[in-house]
């Protein structure tokens, strides 16, 4: 079972929140997978994970790039199958309201979510639900005044 993190955007845009996430899992080694909803916020994301300035530095690719082995971080709009990421990432992103099939193919999984959309926070309560009742361990962060803060 995978460690099931939500995400409650609560002072920042997704926009500046992910790329932070991003270069920790890359600090340490690792390889991200980060699902979206729909091509065309694939598109921005892609632009702006290349101009970002914190971290200056977030090699990625997508499915219109290619060459998913070769690249630790890969954007997709497409779900997993039980063999995991094509990237090989052992932590899979899901924004916009995504879910995953696959869950167990990887270690975490951070679901980022906007806590201004009230569609957004009840969707997430819904896959809170769903990854409970599968037997994820789940944790809750919410944005505050220093950061990320676990809630209870």
């Amino acid at each position: 079972m995978a460690d099931y993190g939500f995400y409650h955007l609560t002072r920042t845009p997704l926009e500046q929140a992910l790329p932070k996430l991003l270069g920790r899992v890359l600090s340490g080694g690792g390889r991200a997978m980060v699902r979206l909803a729909e091509p065309a916020r694939l598109e921005a994301l892609d632009a702006a994970l290349w101009t970002c300035q914190d971290p200056d530095w977030l090699p990625h690719g997508s499915p219109r790039t290619g060459h998913p082995q070769l690249q630790p971080i890969w954007l997709t709009t497409e779900d997993t199958g039980p063999e995991g990421a094509p990237n090989g990432a052992r932590f899979l992103f899901l924004l916009e309201n995504t879910a995953g099939a696959h869950l167990e193919a990887f270690d975490r999984v951070l679901d980022l979510f906007d806590g201004g959309d009230a569609e957004a926070v009840a969707a997430a309560r819904g896959r809170w639900k769903a990854a409970k009742a599968a037997g994820h361990a789940l944790t809750y962060w919410q944005q505050g005044a220093r950061g990320w803060e676990k809630k209870a």
